[in-house]
């Protein structure tokens, strides 16, 4: 597959800048950061319309070229929100908590991403909620339940774009 970075899906014009009240980028990069100095980026409508639809989001945690996992994904007030359920030792989250770069397979394309982790409680509660309707058949429900559990919310985790670096 080839790596477009987000230039042919995502424009930088329609990047919207808000603060990161309430966020600050997880692992050694973010630690000591004045998170509310950097704007933040957010995906496009038409990247967001494709995580809101599809189930299972293929994601590489770290710079490294290892392969591509699926995950649970849901958007929430226009943004995209990961958590882990097993928490393992050499899991996604765990690589993002030393190394908060990836990348994700959205629509055939690659695209570069930071890990953020959110503290917010009011929108954890709304990301929960977004579990719960997202993965809502019988099968699905019983974890969906368990990505509202204390453990997997404290994974809780922003992906947000990064700009394609030449």
């Amino acid at each position: 597959m080839k790596s477009f970075g987000w230039s042919l899906v995502i424009s930088t014009a329609t990047l919207k800048k808000e603060s990161h009240e309430r966020h600050a980028p997880i692992g050694q990069a973010g630690q000591g950061t004045n998170a509310r100095m950097k704007a933040k980026r957010q995906f496009s409508d038409n990247v967001l319309a494709v995580l809101r639809e599809g189930k299972v989001l293929r994601i590489r945690a770290g710079t490294s070229q290892h392969r591509f996992i699926g995950i649970w994904v849901v958007v929430v007030k226009d943004r995209a929100f990961i958590r882990s359920w097993s928490v393992k030792p050499n899991g996604w989250y765990r690589t993002f908590l030393k190394e908060p770069r990836g990348t994700i397979q959205v629509a055939g394309h690659e695209i570069a991403v930071r890990a953020v982790h959110v503290r917010d409680e009011r929108l954890r509660d709304a990301i929960d909620r977004a579990y719960l309707e997202n993965y809502n058949t019988a099968g699905a429900l019983k974890y969906a339940k368990d990505l509202g559990s204390p453990k997997s919310r404290a994974t809780t985790v922003e992906l947000e774009p990064l700009p394609l670096t030449h």
